[in-house]
């Protein structure tokens, strides 16, 4: 068991949290939630001891061992892949190799042998003689294949360290493991296996991710830091945000029913005080007054842009129809048409082949054959997963630069739709050029919505966006009433958005059906 007593955290004026006491048990998964730069990674290191609270305590129970999951994908680059692995469990590196040097000795003395009968014993009581077989049953799991085993971590590229740094984390089933975005840089395949590992895992697990359907599959509990508080709450991310929306809610009900009870004796006194005939009456509402209790209900950290996609024009019959379609060194004889309804889900083996599908879609590039067949009704919205061009050497303000996709450009309508977008006062007067990504998708969605068309379409619009923008976006996606094409990684996204999946791999179509995505993953397992 890993237990927090009274722990505190303060950079200067800054608190991050603090007379945090908790206890992560057991066959339990908690996950770390909060708004950017909350302090959940940060608390991850207090919990590993690579940060020092300025009050309070870190307790982990003797005898017990605590894994994390490496941020540095260089700092092992003259190891093995297989001795990489194996330090994840330090103790039994330390023995195998006091074992070697031991057992290197030419003049080997009893008291040498001695020693190594204490090593011997330990590392078999640690599973030494299991630890290799192990780590490359774990490495074979996460596609790292034999031939890669004693490679030196420097000849892999990035991809493989992660999976070879996860491996590391989760060798040696240690007590209590730490994950910081575990899902980052992972396949659909990899997450998969890495949910089903956690769910069998029997210790605990404290996970920061931004990767809701990961949080919502393995997570037993949820840990929100807020408030400079760190609060636990039972369920997952979903079960979570359900509860605190409700409470939220009923705290703004019940303030707001308080106040005007409030208002209402205030009146009666003011009214009533000096009549002599009311005056046991004012008495009696002074008391109430004075009883009556309004909390003092801080506003999270946390902010959620309002996301809101209404189509101008109602959505015809004819959608559209693709027939044909190719595109050198990307994809050929792509063929598929939209029905009403549709919000379809597109992946594709490599990244730039639905890019260069959306921008065809969207005239932005010709293609070689096919044609592309747009209804008469129809007004299609686009975000492309580069939108440096709308943003690149722009000196213009922002609500100068939304005013180009208006019709409307008077400032304090335009402001409207900044300020859903989490851009008031003067933050709406910065220049679009200098903008954070995150803040690039958030103009990109205020321009969307303004323009209003009812057939929209994302190129993985999650980029740069923190837990709470994905879940407005979510929510906004989910309500739209007309058609869309959507690819994410993002697979909550997808799941509870698109009702169709198409599948382009190898240049060619080879999936297009109704289902979800989630339906669809079991149809490939």
């Amino acid at each position: 068991m890993l237990q927090v007593n009274g722990v505190s955290l303060q950079y200067g004026s800054k608190k991050l949290f603090e007379d945090v006491n908790l206890k992560f048990t057991k066959g339990n998964c908690y996950g770390i939630i909060g708004a950017n730069g909350a302090g959940k990674s940060t608390f991850l290191k207090v919990l590993s001891g690579e940060i020092e609270p300025n009050k309070g305590e870190v307790v982990l129970d003797k005898n017990e061992r605590m894994s994390v999951l490496a941020q540095n994908q260089n700092k092992y680059d003259y190891e093995t892949v297989l001795r990489t692995v194996m330090l994840g469990h330090k103790r039994l590196v330390e023995i195998m190799d006091e074992k070697d040097a031991l057992y290197a000795h030419t003049d080997f003395t009893e008291e040498d042998g001695e020693r190594a009968a204490e090593l011997e014993s330990e590392f078999a009581e640690l599973g030494g003689w299991e630890a290799e077989s192990e780590a490359q049953t774990l490495l074979n799991e996460l596609d790292i294949p034999n031939e890669y085993h004693y490679m030196t971590m420097g000849e892999l590229d990035a991809k493989q360290k992660v999976r070879v740094l996860l491996a590391q984390a989760l060798f040696g089933n240690p007590d209590v493991l730490l994950l910081d975005e575990p899902t980052n840089n992972l396949d659909l395949k990899t997450v998969r296996w890495l949910e089903n590992y956690l769910l069998d895992f029997e210790n605990a697990i404290i996970i920061v991710s931004h990767n809701r359907h990961f949080l919502n599959k393995v997570c037993t509990h949820i840990c929100d830091v807020d408030f400079g508080k760190i609060n636990l709450y039972l369920g997952n991310y979903d079960f979570w945000y359900q509860t605190s929306q409700l409470l939220a809610r009923q705290q703004r009900d019940a303030n707001k029913k308080a106040e005007q009870r409030a208002q209402e004796l205030k009146d009666f006194i003011a009214r009533f005080a000096a009549n002599a005939s009311k005056s046991r009456q004012a008495t009696s509402r002074k008391k109430e007054l004075e009883k009556l209790t309004i909390s003092d209900f801080k506003p999270s950290l946390r902010k959620y842009p309002f996301i809101d996609f209404k189509s101008e024009r109602e959505i015809g019959n004819d959608i559209l129809s693709v027939e044909g379609l190719c595109k050198k060194g990307y994809f050929e004889d792509v063929t598929f048409t939209v029905q009403k309804g549709d919000k379809i889900g597109i992946l594709a083996d490599k990244s730039t082949t639905v890019t260069m599908l959306y921008d065809i879609l969207t005239g932005k590039t010709e293609s070689d054959a096919g044609t592309v067949k747009w209804g008469k009704t129809i007004t299609a919205s686009y975000f492309p997963v580069d939108n440096g061009e709308f943003f690149d050497g722009c000196d213009l303000t922002l609500v100068q630069w939304l005013s180009q996709f208006s019709k409307d450009h008077y400032e304090e309508y335009l402001r409207g739709w900044l300020g859903r977008m989490l851009f008031s006062g003067e933050e709406a007067l910065k220049q679009a050029k200098v903008l954070s990504g995150g803040e690039k998708v958030r103009c990109m969605l205020a321009k969307m919505m303004l323009e209003g068309g009812n057939f929209l379409i994302f190129d993985e619009p999650t980029n740069h966006l923190d837990l709470e923008s994905i879940t407005s976006l979510n929510n906004g996606l989910t309500a739209f009433k007309g058609c869309m094409l959507l690819t994410s990684h993002d697979q909550e996204l997808m799941n509870t958005v698109c009702n169709r999946i198409l599948v382009l791999e190898g240049g060619k179509k080879k999936f297009d059906k109704n289902v979800t995505f989630d339906e669809y993953l079991d149809l490939q397992a």
